[in-house]
């Protein structure tokens, strides 16, 4: 199976095990070698739980008859990566990159990983993220550096770089990423990957209630936009639907758009929450309207009247209350009482800022996002959908972004010492250096859109640069359509990093 692995989707490779011309057995060891012999590399894989799950593969081969359930989901024997955020595995450690919850294991599944088993996906590890999640980047101090295989001195994005990482190398065809800020799709784009956030409605039911403001989904990063479709079936599709039937999302992305009903698209070339966008990102986005007018779409420029400065504060008095939750009340999950040194200094600042600041900034934050989402479910009854950057410049280097010394000096002070004035300073220097790069993305989480970075192109020294689209809430079947007019109009699945030449 090694050397036609990567020519299958997970779809496919789902469908060789149905036929039984491959086992669910060969297709985890190949997905096993694979990791092994790249992830030295990448260091995209944090844990490893093999004989776990080749004692699953066994099952499904011996259970082929359907007898066992395990056989009988759409993607029966794929492998599949988990990230170590979030998503809770049990019995698997879940680290969320920090050093404080590096022992703690979850006794169940959550929600999202439950439809993940159902389906068959054979989980045989986890990848990693940045420390819960914060950074657009995966540079998490427990675990080291994430790197991109389309050029290691890159970043793969974060802060689901792992997953991504996995998927561009070759391990597996898809795997779970989730998206609180751009955690899909900034990802996608540095990887050249297809990275789809769902519509906020559509996530599977949770006895634990959501964040403050709502912003993170859960989902996958894929080589295909079909699997990406299916998979938002597998979460939040109608079970008494088969697999694939009409009113599904995999029918959707089965039914490209033809250009019979043209879209109104609006082009946004303004930086957001960054400050500009790089010449290469320009030009992206202008070859994707091109593109798109080629395809019979009617695309037109268009300023979003919002106050990007207002949104952008919101969103982060939105995260550093999460911060909070996660830093300073840790012990309501491991039990353990947080302590500076378990967290990295950016983290416990945030979470500092959340407790000082975001508390009783909180309503004003989700007044905010309220009006926000308002004005652009306005926007949209112009528009089908909006075509923007995914980030505002290509991939970084890794450290780029990272704290200098005298960044991480004046986040012990305020932790030390929280003078509102001087945490407002720090937080409003951090985060332009953070959107100065990934500030594209935040503006979809806080309205709940549907949105998604498509790899349509690549630059000069051959890094991706992904575009993204967003449509109206709950309309993400329409964005899966248009992504697979996009995919068979641009095909990407077969563009591979020269580092799977290198390695294998």
């Amino acid at each position: 199976m090694q050397s036609d692995y990567l020519e299958y989707d997970a779809i496919g490779l789902a469908d060789l095990v149905r036929r039984r011309e491959v086992s669910a057995r060969e297709l985890l060891d190949t997905a096993i070698a694979r990791a092994e012999a790249t992830n030295p590399a990448i260091n995209a894989i944090v844990l490893k739980d093999y004989e776990a799950a080749r004692e699953r593969a066994l099952r499904i081969e011996a259970s082929g008859n359907g007898v066992n359930t395990l056989s009988e989901g759409p993607l029966a024997g794929v492998p599949f990566l988990v990230k170590d955020l979030g998503a809770a595995v049990a019995g698997l450690r879940m680290t969320l990159g920090s050093r404080h919850y590096r022992h703690y294991v979850p006794t169940a599944d959550a929600p999202v990983v439950a439809r993940f088993r159902a389906a068959g996906l054979n989980i045989f590890g986890k990848t990693s993220a940045s420390e819960l999640g914060q950074m657009p980047y995966t540079e998490p101090e427990l675990f080291g550096p994430c790197r991109n295989p389309w050029n290691l001195d890159h970043t793969p994005g974060g802060s689901s770089g792992g997953a991504a990482a996995s998927v561009a190398a070759g391990i597996v065809p898809l795997a779970h990423a989730s998206d609180g800020g751009g955690s899909i799709r900034i990802p996608a784009s540095c990887c050249g990957l297809f990275g789809f956030k769902p519509s906020r409605a559509f996530q599977p039911a949770s006895d634990v209630p959501p964040p403050p403001g709502a912003l993170g989904v859960d989902l996958a990063v894929s080589r295909s936009v079909r699997d990406s479709a299916l998979m938002l079936d597998l979460i939040a599709g109608d079970p008494a639907l088969p697999t694939g039937a009409p009113g599904t999302f995999l029918a959707a992305a089965r039914a490209p758009l033809d250009g019979s009903k043209p879209l109104a698209i609006a082009l946004l070339t303004e930086p957001m929450f960054a400050d500009t966008l790089a010449p290469e990102v320009r030009s992206a986005l202008d070859d994707a309207a091109e593109l798109l007018t080629s395809l019979g779409h009617r695309v037109e420029p268009f300023s979003l009247p919002l106050d990007y400065a207002q949104a952008r504060e919101a969103f982060l008095m939105l995260w550093s209350v999460v911060a909070e939750q996660y830093v300073l009340h840790a012990d309501d999950i491991t039990g353990t009482k947080p302590h500076r040194r378990e967290f990295e200094i950016a983290t416990w600042a945030m979470a500092h800022i959340g407790q000082k600041l975001g508390e009783r900034e909180l309503p004003a934050a989700l007044d905010v996002q309220q009006r926000i989402t308002a004005q652009l479910s306005d926007l949209m009854k112009r528009y089908d959908v909006l075509l923007c950057p995914t980030l505002a410049a290509p991939p970084v280097k890794i450290g780029e972004l990272k704290p200098s010394q005298s960044e991480r000096i004046q986040m012990r002070a305020v932790t030390a010492m929280p003078v509102e004035m001087l945490m407002r300073k720090l937080l409003t220097e951090a985060s332009n250096k953070a959107f100065a790069w990934a500030g594209c993305t935040e503006l979809f989480n806080l309205t709940g859109q549907p949105s998604m970075s498509v790899p349509l192109s690549w630059n000069a020294r051959g890094l991706p640069i992904g575009v993204q689209f967003a449509a109206r809430e709950g309309n993400d079947a329409l964005l899966l359509r248009l992504a697979a007019q996009l995919e068979a109009a641009r095909p990407w699945f077969n563009r591979r990093p020269p580092l799977l030449q290198a390695r294998l």
